[in-house]
Order: C-alpha cells, then sequence, then structure tokens
C-alpha cells in the first residue's frame, strides 16, 4: 500500500516539468497504481487523525493548567517534524515534557492501515506493507524508529522521497503527463482542507485552532482561516481568545530559530499554550526530499509563496475544512478507536521519546 505526504502532490510535477506550485495529486494515484501498488490512501487522512488526538491533548493540559495543576507542561510541542525531533531529544531534552506524545501523520496512518483498514480488506496485517511517499529525508530515520510498531508490527516498512518517486516513475517509463487523474475511493484516502495544510509552516497550528476552538466552545459557526499564523516569518506569534480564554500560540520553522523559541519558553515572559515546529525552513513543502529547484529560478520565482499557495487552494477548495468534521475520521472513532486519547488510541498513535546522545 502507497501513501502521500501533504506536500508531495504540489511538488512532484517539478520533475516533470509543470510550472512549480502544481497539483499533480490525480497523476500520482494513477502513477502509483501503474507501478503496482493494490491499494493507495493519503496521508492527510493521517493529519487530520493527529489533529484529533493532539488537540485532545491540548485541551487535556490546559485544562488542568487552568485548574491549577503546576505539574502539566505548557506550551505543548508538536512532534510531526522528525528533523525536530532529533533535534530536540539530542539537543534540548530538558524540554521533551513538553513534547507530544502524538506519533506523525506518517506513522499514525500506517498503524491504522496495518490494525484497522487491513481487517476491512480482509487481509492479515502481518502481509501488509506500507511505503510512504514523502517530501522528507528524515521520514526514513523515523519510520525505522524502534517505537514505531505495535505487537511486533512496523507502522512503515519503506520511505520513498518526493526526488525518488519520480526516478521509480521514469525508470518504469511512464508517460506521467499523459496519465489520467484517479480519484481514490479508499476511506483513508478521504481528508479536510485542514489534513492539506500540515505541508505548510503554521498549518498544523492552524489546523489544530480550527478544531480545538470548536471543541471547547462548542460552537457551530466555522473558524477557518487563520492567517496570523501563515507567512514565513522566522516565528509567528498570534493570541486568540478560545472558550473566554486569551491564549497565546507560536510557530517557528527551520532549525536555526529553535533555541531562540527555547529560550522564551525558559525565560516565561510570554505564556504559549503550543507552539508548532518544523525543521525545514518553509515547512514540508521544502523538505530535503523535494525536487532541487535551480538557482536561477529561485531569482524569478518565490518558490516557498508558490508551492504553499497550492495547499491553501486545495484547502479552500475541498468541503470540510476542519480535521473533527471528517465524516471517515468520526467513523473510525466510532467503529474501532472509541474516542481521541482511548487506550487504544495511545497504543496505536502515541510513542514515547527520550533523550539521545549526539554521537
Amino acid at each position: 500500500m502507497a501513501q502521500i505526504a501533504p506536500s508531495v502532490r504540489i511538488a512532484l510535477g517539478e520533475e516533470f516539468g509543470y510550472p512549480i506550485g502544481t497539483n499533480v495529486e490525480g497523476k500520482i494515484y494513477s502513477a502509483l497504481q501503474k507501478l503496482g501498488f493494490h491499494d493507495i490512501v493519503d496521508v492527510n487522512f493521517g493529519a487530520d487523525l493527529t489533529i484529533m488526538e493532539e488537540g485532545h491533548e491540548l485541551i487535556t493540559r490546559l485544562e488542568a493548567y487552568l485548574k491549577g495543576d503546576k505539574e502539566v507542561k505548557l506550551p505543548l510541542f508538536t512532534s510531526c517534524s522528525p528533523g525536530w525531533i532529533r533535534y530536540i531529544e539530542r539537543y534540548a531534552p530538558e524540554y521533551l515534557d513538553h513534547l507530544s506524545s502524538c506519533k506523525s501523520p506518517q506513522q499514525m496512518n500506517g498503524a491504522i492501515i496495518k490494525h484497522y483498514y487491513a481487517d476491512k480488506l480482509g487481509i492479515p496485517k502481518e502481509k501488509v506493507k506500507v511505503v510512504s511517499i514523502m517530501p522528507c529525508i528524515a521520514k526514513k530515520y523515523e519510520a525505522s524508529r524502534p517505537e514505531m510498531e505495535v505487537d511486533g508490527i512496523r507502522d512503515v516498512d519503506l520511505v520513498l522521497t518526493t526526488r525518488e518517486l519520480a526516478q521509480f516513475i521514469k525508470r518504469h517509463t511512464i508517460d506521467f503527463h499523459s496519465l489520467k487523474e484517479v480519484k481514490l475511493t479508499s476511506p483513508l484516502a478521504n481528508y479536510t482542507g485542514a489534513g492539506a495544510i500540515f505541508g505548510v509552516t503554521g498549518g498544523v497550528m492552524e489546523a489544530a485552532l480550527r478544531t480545538v476552538k470548536a471543541l471547547l466552545e462548542k460552537e457551530d459557526e466555522h473558524l477557518v482561516d487563520i492567517e496570523v499564523v501563515r507567512g514565513f516569518k522566522n516565528v509567528k506569534e498570534a493570541t486568540l481568545t478560545i472558550d473566554g480564554k486569551t491564549l497565546n500560540f507560536a510557530v517557528v520553522h527551520g532549525a536555526k530559530n529553535f533555541k531562540e523559541v527555547l529560550e522564551q519558553v525558559k525565560k516565561g515572559e510570554k505564556q504559549y499554550a503550543f507552539i508548532e515546529f518544523m525543521g525545514c525552513v518553509g515547512g514540508c513543502i521544502f523538505g530535503g526530499g523535494q525536487p532541487i529547484t535551480k538557482a536561477k529560478d529561485f531569482e524569478k520565482i518565490d518558490i516557498f509563496k508558490e508551492r504553499a499557495k497550492a495547499l491553501y487552494k486545495i484547502d479552500e477548495e475541498v468541503v470540510l475544512r476542519r480535521s473533527h468534521e471528517n465524516p471517515y475520521i468520526i467513523k473510525l472513532y466510532e467503529e474501532f478507536l472509541g474516542q481521541p486519547g482511548s487506550h487504544l488510541a495511545h497504543k496505536l498513535l502515541h510513542t514515547t521519546y527520550s533523550k539521545k546522545e549526539v554521537y
């Protein structure tokens, strides 16, 4: 089975001559079918699932903190970026208590494929092999971590980068331009706009706040466009009133900026509730496994802006834009997981992180 990450679809086309920021999702699905995959799902579904678990984790910590629990660690740090995970485990392990226990969307999706979806298909989970197509070289490391398995079954078996998928397609002499666009029918290929924007800096934060605000306020009005966390400033800050409480949030991308933000947390001058960390500048849209951009193109085009714009366009065009509204996410909890943060959810979708030696 194959699964593709949010930002792969808006970058792979560059390897075949398409303009930067072209969404080739349907053609990728078609190519994967021609390459021999038996089934294809989408990591955007895993992103929606991550918001359910991480959002629940944030709400639980916030409620405990507001009730006066001095042991609870705030701000909560995101755990989606494996580059960031490598950094905190090696260079800032004193902050590990702040780190979300959630696996990344890639790993969550792999676990659900093997322990839920395989049963739906009538296939023994031991026979299922999951191949992820990722914009990130560090996802290979993440998938190989000893923690990323359940009952001896690995979440993800193999990771290819965006560039490696392009090489795979070319090696099989598939004419990418002539491929018909395919729409997937798998429930694990169904996603909301919130899942799509995971690929750009600020996207995880925006997706989380859409759901957390809705769940805490029990409101029906859709808050979706939280533009203050968008853009490519090294460190972005936002203040939102949620359920009558004013809370501060921050977004940081690019590992060189981590130390500055961690120093701010240490000083405690400004209390943050939640901070998004992304190892790559711009987020996953400019991951180490994405198509390499020529210097002359950088001079003519704002690569970051064009790739990000493509993801925000997906978000704007889908019907549902908040993770908790995904009908297949709702069904997954009703049929299998129970509720966010349940015992089974923790077994499959959460993990542990620990101090690692640099050398």
